[in-house]
């Protein structure tokens, strides 16, 4: 073959790789696989839709299976991208550096591979970037790293976003580097629901947003069988394997409460406020005070750092019904002018305020102001006891009781317990999308619950207290009117006799008693009691 021919064909070859990233890494990428070193990257029918995707469209987003090769597709796509084009900026953002490392390593091997006519010659190379003399270059970090987000981007590539903290946070200030024209590619598996990447899938499916959803599941690679899926559920145990395998937000992640009820929530439940008022109109209300009702207001008050939020609840005690929300980040001292505001105008409400941290600065302008139905706890956490558990300011100090809810390693899991017993169980209407949007991301880490990183549980933990409270309370009412009952059932009437009922309830015209005998008559009225007993 004549020097002036092979010119000709490699430079017909080069045109095919400029036009083609699909051609390029098919016949031209080599990549390090773990069992046989290094071999050509054989593409498979559904990584070659991927690389045409990715040129085709500017922000794409992958809901992927594990093990589809996706990260060393997108290695590849950005060297095609560095190579065939000058002065290419490429960014790569990771779960830890050594995972980001790991993808420039790949871009490092399929280049040193290439046949010497495709190389454009580098400037600078080590183990998290890459500089080609055409002006091109690829930088990975960590998440919890800041270098290059002020830089303009031609490519930004976030793999495993669902598994990155503070990723909304990274994705906003990523965007304003992307204005020039940068193209994205985000991937991921799942990891439950609520999350940032949940949510821009979500959104992309509805077209409420710029992404390309790419979507691949498990039968996607041709040499994998239902053989291979049930090994899965043996090596990483069921839950993991549909996290990993499935592409399903619903089977995935570690939530507290089963996503899927907190789906049925927000399709049978959540709806808008009637009302948005406060000074920051954060307070959102539902159901104004019906003065024939009991309420609970119990509060979350914000550490003061400006990461988190103060948060209250208010729910009508007897159906518990959410009545009104507050989230927002108003001052100790306003927050405790605003939760006597809130409280009162429920019908003086039984006030819970959670002391830990910070909230003692809200508890003590709730005192100061004298508010009469705040909620004392006993000192001695030991135990749980609903006779300790609520008593009033009065004789405080002498019956070892303190102002607020303690909120401690052994109360929190009581409180959490109890949340998901009545979430699950559907004893709760939630009307806010607030609350749920937390709820879905409120999980199980290390044995323990909170929120996943980069997130708050505010909304959460009034919620959950305000549970507890509630079912402790009812307790301890329906305890006391038992034990009333019963002393003045062993009373004699005045001729002696032992009454069949307390007096004040009804018996029927037989003479038997009512079939609700928790009705009695008070100023003439009849009034059913029997809600005590829930």
């Amino acid at each position: 073959m004549s020097e002036v021919n092979l010119k000709q064909i490699i430079k017909r070859e080069y045109v095919k790789c400029v036009d083609n990233p699909v051609h390029f890494m098919r016949k031209y990428c080599t990549i390090q696989h773990p069992k046989h070193g290094k071999v050509k990257f054989d593409l498979y029918p559904f990584q070659e839709k991927c690389l045409t995707e990715f040129k085709d469209n500017r922000y794409n987003i992958i809901l992927k299976a594990r093990q589809l090769g996706i990260s060393t597709l997108s290695a590849g796509y950005a060297l095609w991208m560095m190579l065939f084009h000058n002065d290419k900026n490429i960014l790569v953002i990771a779960t830890g550096k050594d995972t980001a490392k790991n993808l420039v390593t790949k871009v490092r091997v399929m280049y040193d591979n290439l046949p010497q006519w495709l190389k454009t010659g580098t400037e600078e190379i080590n183990k998290l970037s890459i500089r080609f003399k055409n002006g091109s270059q690829i930088k990975a970090i960590a998440s919890n790293e800041s270098a290059g987000r002020s830089e303009a981007l031609s490519l930004l590539i976030i793999d495993e976003a669902a598994f990155i903290d503070k990723i909304d946070e990274i994705w906003t200030a990523a965007q304003q580097t992307l204005a020039t024209g940068g193209d994205s590619i985000v991937l991921s598996t799942p990891n439950g629901v609520g999350n940032w990447f949940h949510k821009q899938w979500v959104g992309a499916e509805s077209k409420d947003n710029e992404f390309n959803t790419i979507r691949l599941h498990w039968t996607d690679h041709p040499d994998r069988d239902q053989k291979w899926r049930d090994e899965q559920d043996k090596v990483l145990g069921p839950s993991q394997a549909a996290q990993e395998c499935d592409t399903d937000f619903l089977t995935s992640g570690e939530s507290v409460v089963d996503p899927k009820i907190l789906t049925w929530y927000q399709e049978n439940m959540v709806k808008a406020p009637i009302l948005q008022e406060g000074i920051d109109r954060n307070l959102w209300v539902w159901e104004q005070p019906n003065y024939d009702k009991q309420y609970i207001v119990v509060a979350d008050v914000s550490r003061g750092d400006g990461s988190d939020y103060s948060a209250c609840q208010v729910f009508e005690i007897n159906d518990m019904v959410q009545c009104a929300e507050y989230k927002g980040k108003l001052s100790t001292t306003d927050y405790g002018h605003f939760l006597i505001d809130l409280a009162t105008k429920y019908n003086d409400a039984l006030l819970v305020v959670e002391n830990n941290n910070i909230g003692w600065a809200t508890i003590q302008t709730i005192i100061d102001r004298g508010y009469k139905n705040l909620f004392y706890q006993s000192k001695d956490l030991k135990y749980v006891d609903v006779e300790h558990q609520f008593s009033n300011k009065y004789r405080a100090e002498e019956r070892g009781m303190v102002a607020g809810f303690s909120t401690t390693m052994k109360t929190k899991p009581l409180i959490i317990a109890k949340m998901e017993e009545y979430t699950r169980e559907k004893l709760v209407k939630i009307n806010s999308n607030r609350l749920i949007d937390e709820l879905f991301v409120y999980i199980y880490r290390n044995s323990k619950t909170e929120a996943m990183a980069g997130y708050n549980d505010d909304l959460v933990m009034s919620y959950s207290i305000a549970l507890w409270i509630r079912d402790t309370a009812l307790r301890l009412q329906k305890d006391k009117t038992d034990q009333q009952w019963a002393m003045m059932n062993t009373m004699l009437d005045k001729n002696g006799n032992k009454p069949d009922l307390a007096p004040g309830f009804q018996k029927g015209k037989s003479g038997q008693p009512s079939k609700n005998p928790y009705e009695m008559d008070i100023g003439g009225e009849k009034e059913d009691l029997s809600w005590l007993l829930k």
